[in-house]
């Protein structure tokens, strides 16, 4: 055998999976049944992750009776193994045949990586050790002591693990026969022994570890006595506890849940903000490291969506919440105003953003952002803090331009962007709402009303204004205005032009002014899935949006 460095990649991974084996604490590790679920794990925290048999054949829709050939499992290792940065155990069912076999598997996991494999002593093919465990057979000692001393021969890095799976207990033959062949085992060559249990205490593993002492590490999978508490096992010296399928698992009743409640529903509305953005999806396939090889790669393309959002203002219509700071950063449910606007915004896949801060700026104080203070906010209107933001951002993509104070569904960012005018605003139909609750609010006046049948026909602003005759109103501004890349710098130019001519200038100013001079703004009609927080009502209710 080599010393560990001949194979980089696995070398680094054995080393690192023998030193977490031989640590004087107990360490757990989590189940993985793909490369995506695998990335799931290491980001949660755990140093090594469980390649399991029955959960990798259970997302490949087949029984764990080695249905899955060893060479469907090692693809699924090797993207699991390209993923992680963490050491992969891989459970190795009973090595997927004799001597040679495994022989074989062990030299293919180490070249992909794998740090360890763990094997149990039953016949080939397996069969689950929780379906019928008391009637299925062991293999004779000296068959699996010659089958671990093949793996340790065939093994190239000295620091690739292989780990004895001990069913004793699981066929029903009691602690002496777990010892006997735990001790087997062990001379054989066995890094680790893998003591398993189908009770739901763990008081048969706990007397193994008990009897067996610190011979070598000893590993658990606590399935069925799941409600020990893992200071047991510290206590009791395990080495490893492994958390099996619990991954899996979840992520089946989540999936049906999602299922159900579409098919139900006949919508996505009902799940689309309880299951994870398509962003996420994106950033766990290391999407952003292909935006970093573009750079470097590919001819400069168009930057990604910006946007500014509107913030200076203190809001004093909701009393002393916003003695010491703005509206922007008053708890809703828990979490600031503005977190929730600029999560919102990132599921939406826009990551760069700016908040134009005023009154309480210090308390403005959001990681990941992008600031710039509207020092004179009392005196002047929201294109004096929009100046602030453009000069703030480059002039590079999309721009969108929103306020501080409104909650939204993601996807009203995401139907502006959709759009191929270079002037956008969101327009809710139910204006309606707006009066009955008699605030004040932004209404449009467009070249067409929404309706059904014309839903496929653009229509463009003509006017907002706060007040309007009622048989003008086509629907009221959620206060969202998208830009086109190709048009930021005539929209700066827009801005700095009404500053001239009265800094006090409001959003409806300026999209106004824009009307006036020729410009076609397209607008986006929607149907709510948005709320202005005017009043403390209105933060009452943004705790349930």
């Amino acid at each position: 055998m080599t010393t560990p460095g001949s194979a980089p990649g696995a070398a680094r991974a054995a080393t690192v999976f023998r030193a977490l084996l031989a640590s004087p604490g107990t360490t757990c590790i989590c189940e993985a049944h793909n490369a995506l679920s695998a990335k799931i794990v290491e980001e949660a925290g755990f140093p090594g992750i469980w390649a399991s048999g029955l959960t990798i054949s259970a997302q490949a829709g087949l029984r764990d009776h080695n249905e899955a050939s060893w060479t469907q499992v090692l693809d699924h290792l090797e993207f699991m193994a390209d993923a992680v940065t963490v050491p992969i155990l891989v459970d190795g069912d009973t090595g997927h045949g004799n001597y040679n076999n495994f022989s074989r598997l062990v030299r293919k996991l180490e070249q992909r990586g794998i740090a360890a494999v763990c094997i149990e002593d039953k016949c080939f093919p397996k069969t689950n050790s929780f379906i019928r465990g008391t009637q299925q057979p062991l293999a004779p000692i000296d068959e699996f002591t010659g089958k671990l001393k093949a793996g340790k021969d065939a093994q190239q890095d000295a620091d690739f693990t292989i780990i004895a799976r001990v069913e004793a207990f699981i066929a029903g033959w009691g602690l002496d026969e777990a010892l006997r062949r735990a001790e087997a085992y062990h001379a054989a060559g066995a890094d680790g022994i893998l003591i398993h249990s189908a009770r739901s205490t763990p008081d048969e593993v706990l007397a193994f570890k008990a009897a067996w002492g610190n011979r070598c590490p000893v590993v658990i999978v606590p399935t069925k006595y799941y409600a020990t508490p893992t200071a047991v096992f510290e206590e009791a010296g395990f080495s490893v506890v492994i958390w099996a399928n619990q991954i899996l698992r979840a992520g089946i009743r989540a999936m049906r849940d999602a299922a159900e409640r579409i098919h139900a529903d006949g919508s996505l509305m009902g799940v689309e903000d309880a299951i994870a953005p398509i962003s996420e999806v994106f950033r766990l396939q290391g999407e952003h490291e292909m935006e970093a090889q573009a750079g470097r790669y590919l001819p400069r393309s168009v930057a990604a969506t910006q946007a500014i959002v509107l913030a200076a203002s203190r809001g004093s219509e909701l009393g002393e919440l916003t003695d010491h700071r703005p509206k922007a950063m008053v708890p809703v449910a828990g979490v600031p105003l503005l977190q929730r606007i600029v999560d919102a915004y990132r599921r939406a896949g826009v990551q760069r953003l700016a908040v134009v801060r005023g009154y309480a700026a210090a308390a403005v104080d959001l990681t990941g952002l992008v600031y710039a203070d509207n020092a004179n906010w009392e005196k002047s209107g929201e294109v004096a803090s929009l100046a602030r933001g453009l000069a703030a951002c480059d002039d590079e993509g999309d721009l969108l331009v929103s306020y501080g104070d409104v909650l939204f569904k993601r996807f009203i960012v995401e139907q502006l962007l959709d759009t191929q005018a270079d002037w956008s605003i969101a327009v809710d139909t139910h204006w309606h709402e707006s009066v009955n609750r008699g605030r004040d609010a932004d209404y449009v006046h467009c070249s067409r009303p929404h309706t059904r049948a014309n839903v496929q026909l653009a229509a463009e602003l003509r006017e907002v204004a706060s007040s309007m005759d009622e048989p003008r109103i086509h629907g009221e501004w959620m206060g969202f205005l998208r830009v086109s890349h190709a048009r930021r710098r005539d929209f700066a130019a827009a801005v700095d032009r009404l500053m001239q001519q009265d800094p006090r200038s409001g959003m409806p100013d300026l999209l106004n002014a824009l009307v006036g001079a020729g410009e076609s703004i397209r607008v986006v009609y929607g149907t709510g899935n948005w709320l202005d927080i005017d009043s403390l009502a209105d933060l009452v209710v943004a705790g349930s949006f």
